[in-house]
């Protein structure tokens, strides 16, 4: 059986250049799409982050404003930014990025971003819309893996997909967004009993556990698909997923390598959703 290396970044790229000729038909109809981007602090991998996301609409064609604050911002003056980023017509998506300084309630953030701009996904009322199956933003990461397996030509519908992690980030929007591609869904964490029992049963197995390697190849049942979540340096400097990637990859039918595979869908989907929101308007 030949493994087949799921390439996050090829597919991420495709995605870009679809999104390019979106927006060069958006600004014939001078509406060109805005994304505000918020880093409150001095997080060194949110800086990364944040620049990734800039490179991504520079390429894209989509306008980043980008709003650099200091570690000692308050609630209130983030607050006072929200509304104003909400108020302002030309701003099609707003990202503030986590986590946020001690003594800032992100919750109270999320739910101060106008939904109709909610490009990451998290406020109560885009994932209520999930829930419910009503038009809304999903988060960036789980809407990157269905356009993975999507485009991988992998079929969801009728398999066993177990996902691992019940975050609100990862884990939950997984499991719903699998449920409504006609995937039968199980979802385990930390207090799942028998859990290599649970896993070796899944068609499609997602890892967004948080804990470098943990999936081996005796958690996988033969001809798996497994999608990878996690992101971790390891003590040699270099990057490792929540799966032990050689130990699993010759009895596995596909896999997301660490870089290279969910990371980059992640950024492409928040163009998309951004993209997305200004042709709302168009």
């Amino acid at each position: 059986m030949e493994t087949k290396i799921i390439d996050g970044k090829k597919i991420a790229n495709e995605i870009k250049k679809e999104l390019k000729e979106k927006v060069i038909k958006l600004k014939e109809k001078n509406i060109i799409p805005t994304l505000a981007v918020v880093l409150v602090g001095k997080d060194e991998a949110s800086k990364v982050y944040v620049s990734n996301k800039k490179k991504a609409c520079d390429y894209i064609g989509i306008r980043s404003l980008s709003y650099e604050l200091p570690e000692d911002t308050t609630e209130e003056q983030l607050l006072d930014l929200m509304n104003e980023l909400n108020e302002r017509e030309d701003v099609h998506g707003i990202l503030v990025q986590l986590p946020l300084p001690n003594g800032i309630n992100e919750e109270k953030v999320i739910q101060a971003i106008d939904p109709k701009k909610d490009v990451d996904g998290f406020h109560p009322q885009s994932v209520g819309a999930l829930s419910i199956g009503h038009k809304g933003f999903v988060s960036c990461t789980p809407s990157g893996i269905i356009e993975l397996l999507k485009r991988s030509n992998i079929t969801i519908e009728g398999k066993e997909c177990v996902v691992v992690g019940r975050s609100n980030i990862v884990g939950k929007p997984m499991a719903l967004l699998l449920l409504r591609e006609n995937g039968t869904i199980t979802v385990c964490h930390s207090r799942t009993k028998d859990l290599k029992e649970v896993t070796k049963r899944a068609d499609i197995l997602v890892a967004a556990i948080g804990k470098p390697k943990f999936i081996t190849k005796e958690y996988i049942k033969e001809g798996a698909v497994i999608i990878d979540v996690g992101i971790h340096r390891q003590e040699n400097k270099k990057l490792c997923g929540d799966v032990d990637f050689d130990d699993c990859i010759d009895k596995v039918s596909g896999i997301t390598p660490v870089p290279g595979g969910v990371g980059p869908m992640t950024i492409a989907m928040l163009m998309n959703n951004c993209v997305e929101s200004a042709e709302s308007l168009a």
